[in-house]
């Protein structure tokens, strides 16, 4: 992060490629970077000893001082010696602007591979290439060819794309959007969307970011870990086009045909509080209102106006968008009733007519924001009527700075004289020129609230005398594979479901009729036959089922029909026989519930509507495992079945509390079995309100599975529960350390703010004033990939408080870590550092990493001297630091 600091922060820029021909490059940054306040400019270029009146330089070796930032603005062939010539020189980080690489061919490929060859032998940092630089309003920094900077303000803009994220941009300065940052990143090389999401989480100015994506996230665990950590307290609107299916491969699952990458993307970034908009217009709209703490409850939304049309427009959006129009309470029905004049009838929207005066506005919308039913108010405005522009604009702007629910507003005026909107604006109320526009961005504000609440569930992983016994079924799976086969035998299959407490239907295997006759006398009729028949994924597509046999010679009859059947329809299936199963004869509710392994998201989990339609249907959501009972809940609640299963037509309503521990279970079963390639329930059978499993396919995967890995097809690591242990202080009293949790902020809190001065200069080599909310949201809320923080927690007077807390992060190329120990004053010489320190030397060495690292002030040489009982060699730092380091391997 240091580098990145001093990168877009520079005191000293080199431009090399510098030029004084018109239109060039080299002369559009130069002329940029002439503007920037308090900075050194150098420019390299053999070809000049000057540039207007200024030295030139042959290369960047020969710039006469340590160089923070070098702009790279020459062809492509020649940047790889200029990144090695800047490795040499000690250049903290490069911006490539030039083209020609991986967008051109193959030829500009291999010098992709070139650059990343040279990086990895140096500490510098590099954005693009084929990028448009950055610009940092606040700082006065222009890198980049775009011309002119715009307004200094709470917006930071990321985009991939050059073309269309330009566009992006000056649209967002025509429409006078103040911007903290541009970052332009090209073919993202080195600095990726992570790296910049974990920048600006630090950037006071930047309150928000937009992001416009088109290609890979780059490194995707980084980047899910960062946009997490910044979401808790600033949202993030990511635009990106749809991803199409392409040559995809053949589906071999339910699951696997109606999970596509974009419904997984989108899960993914709901998990991590992102909100993905659908259209250009949304990501300004949206990302301008996200950071306002009005944001609404739930997706109810009251509109009145004085244009009906806009009204219904505005409700016919909200519905389309997943919002939903406010159910008024008897109590706001009986107050418009009294207030509103004839003709205007009460309702919502609420048509006020174009007679509406400014007060008849008011009273609506306070009721409207009285009334428990209703999660947020949009008043519409045409330019009609009594009520004028900038007198009702004040008005609705007072009653939304006293209300705690969130008030929007469309002001229909495009062209017309009037203040109204900019009034609006300037008082904090969204304001927009069309009813779609503020329906749209009311439903964006109640979903980032909503998965806000995603972001505090950590999943844990389940504790070893408490996990189901696997070990015998791992041994099945090998079996499996070796035999040559990926599909497990329905029998096979319903072991895993027997394991993990999921409920399944009795079922048996016959060869014979005279054993389906059997395994139909002992189930009891009626029962149903099914091929079994490791060749054949969907049965129903080959005639291979039969329902209602009642009877032993309608058994005997079906199982001869049923094997002729499918053998003329696939005579290549190999059959091994015949599944029986008991019968359900009346279901209330038919369900789906599976899992995929995909190529980039790792795996996911399907829930919805299931049964022979599922496919036409279509109705289902997506939720990535670890899932504990509450993200259940919310993948349930995602799909239109969940109506249903509350009661429909007269049905017993599901059991929802076994239906989320059916969930929770079927999760665990994922995350402990990544030779799962993918797996079907279909149906799940809901009947007097219980959920049973009737029919379970499992394919796994032939690619060998890292064993070393814990969750190597997880994308979010659970809880790690086995780092928990139980330990005593030097006098006796007993602790527990343990993986911090997002819950432990308070507690946090409570440590940071009684800690002395000392103690805090010496964990942060500076003197800390006030210990601020996002720095509490940063210690507490982590990815378990990439970093670690352990806590010390005591019992003290009944309550739990943290004493201590140490951890790491893993650097950008997973080879070494740095660590961080802090214990409270009162319990310094305990030997707490030392079970920290130890604990995480093993947590390190489990990961694989190689060296493990931290910086000292020399002053405290009690933790030096800890450090190298340890084993650490220590040596002083260029910052003045003492630099302690365990090779692990």
């Amino acid at each position: 992060m240091d580098s990145l600091k001093r990168m877009f922060n520079p005191t000293t820029i080199a431009l090399i490629g510098a030029s004084a021909e018109e239109g060039s490059p080299g002369r559009q940054l130069r002329d940029n970077l002439l503007t920037c306040r308090e900075r050194k400019i150098f420019t390299v270029n053999p070809r000049h000893s000057c540039l207007d009146g200024s030295p030139c330089y042959p290369h960047i070796a020969a710039v006469p001082e340590h160089v923070d930032l070098a702009i790279v603005a020459t062809p492509a062939p020649t940047v790889p010696g200029i990144v090695e010539a800047c490795g040499q020189a000690g250049v903290d980080g490069m911006i490539i602007i030039s083209a020609g690489f991986r967008e051109s061919g193959e030829e500009g490929r291999h010098l992709e591979e070139e650059i990343l060859r040279i990086k990895k032998q140096y500490p510098l940092r590099i954005l693009g290439p084929n990028c448009l630089g950055i610009i940092r309003p606040h700082a006065g920094l222009c890198a980049s060819r775009l011309p002119g900077a715009p307004e200094a303000g709470p917006i930071a803009f990321i985009t991939q794309s050059n073309a269309f994220g330009k566009i992006l941009f000056d649209w967002g300065v025509s429409a006078h959007i103040s911007f903290s940052m541009l970052a332009s990143l090209g073919s993202a090389l080195d600095i990726d969307f992570g790296d910049l999401i974990d920048y600006l989480g630090e950037d006071p100015h930047t309150r928000s970011i937009m992001i416009y994506m088109e290609d890979e996230i780059g490194h995707l665990r980084k980047f899910l870990g960062a946009a997490r950590g910044f979401a808790r307290n600033k949202p993030i609107v990511l635009l990106r086009p749809a991803r199409l299916n392409g040559d995809a491969p053949e589906k071999i699952s339910h699951t696997d045909i109606l999970a596509g990458p974009d419904d997984i993307f989108d899960a993914v970034l709901r998990r991590v509080g992102v909100v993905r908009v659908k259209e250009t217009q949304d990501l300004y709209n949206t990302a301008n209102v996200l950071y306002s703490r009005k944001l609404p409850r739930g997706e109810r939304l009251a509109v009145v106006g004085n244009a009906g049309g806009a009204g219904l427009m505005a409700a016919h959006r909200l519905t389309k968008s997943g919002g939903a129009l406010a159910d008024l309470a008897p109590a706001t029905w009986e107050g418009l009733t009294r207030m509103l004049p004839p003709p205007v009838r009460a309702g919502n929207p609420l048509d006020l007519t174009r007679s509406a005066a400014v007060g008849d506005y008011e009273g609506a919308l306070r009721l409207f924001l009285q009334d428990d039913n209703v999660d947020g108010v949009l008043a519409i405005f045409g330019p009609q009527g009594i009520a004028r522009d900038e007198e009702l604009a004040a008005a609705i702007a007072a009653v939304g700075r006293d209300a705690v629910k969130p008030v929007l507003a469309t002001w229909l005026e495009r062209g017309r004289e009037g203040g109204g909107r900019e009034l609006l604006l300037r008082s904090g109320i969204p304001t927009y020129e069309t009813p779609e526009e503020a329906a749209r961005t009311y439903v964006y504000m109640y979903n980032y609230e909503r998965n806000l609440r995603l972001l505090h569930e950590t999943p844990a992983e389940l504790p070893v005398n408490e996990a189901p016994p696997k070990n015998h079924l791992k041994s099945l799976v090998r079996k499996v594979l070796r035999e040559g086969r990926n599909v497990l035998a329905e029998e096979e299959a319903k072991k895993f479901l027997a394991n993990y407490g999921i409920p399944f239907v009795k079922t048996q295997i016959a060869r014979s009729a005279e054993e389906a006759v059997a395994a139909a006398q002992d189930i009891g009729y009626p029962v149903v036959l099914k091929i079994a028949s490791h060749d054949i994924i969907f049965r129903q597509d080959v005639g291979g089922v039969v329902t209602g046999i009642d009877s032993d010679e309608a058994a005997r009859i079906a199982f001869a029909r049923l094997r002729e059947r499918v053998a003329r329809i696939r005579p290549d299936a190999a059959i091994r026989g015949v599944v029986v199963q008991k019968m359900i004869e009346v279901i209330d509710y038919e369900l789906i519930l599976g899992a995929k392994k995909d190529k980039d998201y790792g795996a996911v989990i399907l829930f919805g509507m299931g049964g022979v339609g599922v496919e036409i249907f279509r109705d289902y959501s997506i939720a990535l495992p670890p899932l504990n009972q509450a993200l259940a809940r919310r993948l349930m609640e995602e799909t239109k079945a969940f109506s249903m299963l509350r009661g429909y037509r007269g049905k017993t309503p599901a059991d929802l509390a076994q239906l989320e521990g059916m969930i929770v279970n079927f999760s665990n079963l994922v995350m402990d079995f990544p030779e799962i390639l993918t797996m079907d329930m279909n149906p799940v059978a809901v009947r007097d309100g219980q959920a049973v499993a009737l029919d379970v396919r499992i394919i796994l995967d032939r690619d060998k599975i890292d064993p070393t890995a814990p969750y190597p097809h997880l994308l979010f690591t659970p809880y790690p529960t086995r780092y928990v242990s139980r330990g005593r202080l030097r006098d006796g009293r007993e602790i527990v350390l343990r993986p911090i949790r997002p819950e432990d902020e308070p507690l946090a809190h409570d440590m940071f703010t009684t800690l002395s001065e000392a103690t805090l200069r010496e964990r942060f080599y500076q003197t800390i004033k006030t210990i601020t909310h996002e720095m509490h949201v940063r210690f507490c809320n982590i990815d378990y990939d990439r970093e670690m923080m352990l806590v010390a927690e005591i019992r003290d007077n009944g309550s739990r408080r943290l004493i201590g807390m140490g951890g790491f992060n893993i650097e950008a190329d997973f080879r070494k870590c740095e660590f961080s120990i802090l214990v409270h004053d009162d319990f310094q010489g305990q030997g707490l550092a030392h079970k920290m320190i130890d604990i995480l030397i093993g947590i390190a060495d489990e990961k694989g990493l190689e060296e493990f690292y931290g910086y000292i002030e020399p002053q405290n040489r009690r933790m030096v001297r800890l450090c190298e009982k340890l084993g650490m060699s220590a040596e002083k730092s260029p910052d003045d630091l003492t630099r302690v380091s365990l090779l692990l391997r």
